[in-house]
């Protein structure tokens, strides 16, 4: 397992989650979903029978490997996240269910980016933890994707996560002694045993692109990068009643995702006007369409170095044909249909950290646990306060 450098402890964990209490209905209408796509599946009267005795014992029941890799395509198919080009049918799932614990799951993190950068020719996979069940839910990773970088409050690196890097100073994360645009925030991971916990991704790992641009030879001075695969890693995955609420998945990435969405836009790194400037163009009203002239570039330069690079890469006129046949053939969402969903909590903790709800779910009638950032705030007021 590949090792992954723990920073430290944070606050306690979440209350306990638990399936769905009408898994049984949803459970049988998946189960005969899947057989009907799979004729040599064997008895799917024997198969119910099977699903309805472990939910009556034990309140979930356990997919089997083809129907987990089966509910895992499918989701990712429907779900929109699903590029062009990608072959959804093959798509490797990683089933990973018995890890549970934190450093276990950080660790296979980074095996999944591993063999997802593949040395540039990306290659999709999903991984899929533990599941929640009754009083034993899974485990949870904090961050939207496994790679972000930094934002820092001066203005330094991706403006989207300035909270959240505060919020992992806060926690114990320090990072480089020389700050840049592009340091990688570490990656939490949340228990019900251990609480959430922080892990460095190793730098050798994370397979960086620079971007230079096809006729401007001042564009690569500008030291613009960008990872190569974005993993997203804070929906849950439901199939069937049952829910990995840790299941990290990949495609590539459409270039203006990272030249549009997180380039040029101000509330991320805001470099549209950089390039503006270098290209001598009228910033002073956006009536003279400078933004749009200066984001054409960055997306030019994202293709251009990704294709230079070797690494996967598709673009958003390609992408708006497939999604275009995509919505119209997706199909009608039910409960039983295996999705990714987002939850507004976990959305918000990707952005911001750890809600209030962590520490205001604890009983304050009983003495509160020590953690680590609690000593650290402690310590801050003593010096305030001296």
């Amino acid at each position: 397992m590949p090792r992954v450098a723990v920073t430290r402890e944070a606050v306690p964990a979440l209350a306990s989650r638990s399936v769905t209490p009408d898994v049984l209905p949803v459970a049988e209408e998946f189960v005969r979903m899947f057989h009907a796509a799979h004729s040599d599946a064997g008895s799917l009267s024997a198969r119910i029978a099977q699903v309805r005795a472990e939910i009556a014992e034990t309140g979930t029941y356990r997919h089997t490997t083809n129907e987990l890799a089966y509910g895992a395509r499918i989701a990712l198919r429907d779900s929109g996240w699903c590029t062009s080009g990608v072959p959804w049918r093959r798509l490797k799932v990683r089933d990973l269910r018995g890890y549970r614990n934190a450093a276990a799951v950080a660790g296979e993190c980074v095996e999944h980016l591993r063999l997802a950068t593949n040395g540039g020719e990306i290659r999709p996979l999903v991984t899929v933890f533990a599941p929640d069940a009754p009083g034993s839910p899974g485990p949870v990773i904090w961050n939207e994707q496994l790679i972000r970088y930094a934002g820092y409050a001066d203005g330094i690196g991706d403006r989207r996560y300035a909270q959240f890097t505060e919020t992992m100073q806060g926690m114990g994360w320090r990072p480089p002694a020389r700050r840049s645009r592009f340091d990688l925030l570490p990656l939490v991971v949340e228990t019900q045993h251990e609480g959430p916990r922080l892990f460095t991704l190793p730098s050798e790992i994370v397979h960086e692109v620079p971007l230079e641009h096809p006729t401007l030879p001042w564009f690569g001075e500008m030291g613009l990068r960008w990872h190569a695969v974005p993993v997203i890693s804070n929906m849950r995955l439901t199939i069937g009643g049952v829910t990995y609420p840790a299941a990290p998945f990949n495609s590539w990435f459409v270039g203006a995702e990272i030249g549009t969405r997180s380039l040029a836009e101000e509330g991320a790194y805001g470099v549209a006007r950089q390039v503006a400037e270098a290209l001598g163009l009228d910033t002073t009203s956006e009536r003279t369409l400078w933004r749009d002239f200066a984001t054409v570039h960055l997306n030019a330069a994202v293709l251009h170095s990704f294709d230079k690079a070797a690494v996967t890469i598709t673009d958003h006129h390609a992408e708006a044909l497939h999604r275009l046949a995509w919505l119209r053939s997706r199909q009608r969402p039910s409960a039983a249909r295996p999705a990714f969903r987002l939850d507004p909590a976990a959305a918000n903790r990707a952005r911001a950290g750890a809600p209030a709800q962590f520490t205001a779910a604890l009983d304050e009638t009983r003495p509160q646990p020590t953690s680590r950032l609690a000593e650290l705030l402690r310590q801050q007021h003593s010096l305030t306060s001296a």
